[in-house]
């Protein structure tokens, strides 16, 4: 018996969950719905109300529950692939200790579940259907609250010890630079995340630097975020453009350091913060080109994610067909 095309792929995120029903031959996205995540109404609660979600996708997808393979569900923090737990979801109240996803939703559902971190599931997706599906090595990073990655070495997704492989938010930038939510200091996430980028924008209105940031919002500084940065260095502030020029810096560090090691055909950029276009991305090219001379920079092509924000949807779909063909077999590494 053939196995079915469609997955449903969900991504499990502080502020909503969202969930879709995926063609994983054709990268189709239908039935696409969201709801707020609730988080502080307790796991158990945030579990029920997804999988009367999946039942929706399901259902608003025209598919009957035999026309779904599977179920993959993307999770921002630490998993236990193996046993299907979160061990640590550090944006959700409670932090998801040792919660038992997987089986809390095939028991709800009725259909196999597997799952994957979110930026994992994210950098999957654009290996299939995205920017990377034509090369064999690249490494993505999604910078938003945090900075995330994934990498894909000879075609296959790379998942070291326990699916942690592709932490490049936590690589060390400055061993004595601003502490970190890891609990180390100096991490790439520190001083380029939507956070940083913001905190950056705060400490020039705080000093009397000349910026229309503050005008933006009327000065009320809890309105300040990248994206009114991003406005603001739009329009010409050169308060703002230095903002987005020292944050694409960083990154372009970052990069060069995983250029120099994984020696990638490509770097993918994406998520929230990487909207910003040329303002982050000429920055970050031009201190990877400046700082790579061991690996040809020049067949290294720093590219947008394509899929926007499907491709952890996209990506975790894809993830639960693979295991399923093949088993339900792991192989850290692969």
């Amino acid at each position: 018996m053939a196995q079915p095309v469609h997955f449903i792929g969900v991504d499990l995120g502080g502020t909503t969950v969202t969930a879709a029903a995926v063609n994983v031959i054709s990268g189709q996205v239908v039935g696409r719905h969201q709801i707020p995540t609730l988080a502080k109404e307790g796991h158990d609660a945030v579990m029920a109300r997804m999988a009367g979600l999946i039942h929706t996708v399901i259902s608003d997808a025209g598919l009957s529950q035999a026309d779904v393979g599977g179920i993959g569900i993307g999770a921002p923090g630490m998993l236990d692939l193996e046993r299907g737990l979160t061990l640590f979801l550090p944006n959700l109240p409670g932090a998801w200790r040792n919660v038992p996803l997987k089986a809390t939703i095939e028991a709800k559902v009725g259909l196999p579940v597997y799952l994957l971190n979110d930026v994992r599931s994210f950098t999957l997706g654009e290996k299939t259907f995205g920017a990377g599906r034509d090369v064999d090595t690249m490494a993505c990073l999604a910078i938003g609250t945090g900075i995330g990655g994934g990498l894909v070495i000879n075609g296959q997704l790379h998942l070291g010890i326990g699916g942690t492989a592709g932490e490049v938010g936590h690589q060390i930038i400055d061993p004595y630079g601003p502490p970190c939510g890891c609990g180390s200091r100096g991490c790439l996430e520190a001083f380029a995340s939507g956070p940083a980028i913001t905190a950056m924008a705060l400490k020039a209105i705080t000093q009397g630097l000349t910026t229309s940031i503050g005008e933006i919002v009327s000065y009320d500084l809890n309105k300040v975020t990248p994206e009114v940065v991003y406005q603001a260095a739009q329009a010409g502030d050169p308060i703002a453009r230095d903002i987005y020029e020292r944050a694409g810096f960083y990154i372009g560090i970052g990069v060069a350091n995983l250029i120099t090691i994984l020696s990638p055909q490509m770097v993918v950029i994406g998520g929230g913060v990487a909207k910003a276009g040329d303002l982050l991305f000429d920055p970050i090219r031009r201190a990877a080109r400046e700082r790579v001379h061991v690996t040809p920079i020049e067949k290294v092509q720093i590219v947008p994610a394509q899929l926007g924000t499907d491709a952890g949807l996209i990506g975790v779909a894809v993830w639960a067909s693979l295991r399923l063909r093949s088993g339900q077999a792991l192989r850290f590494g692969d």
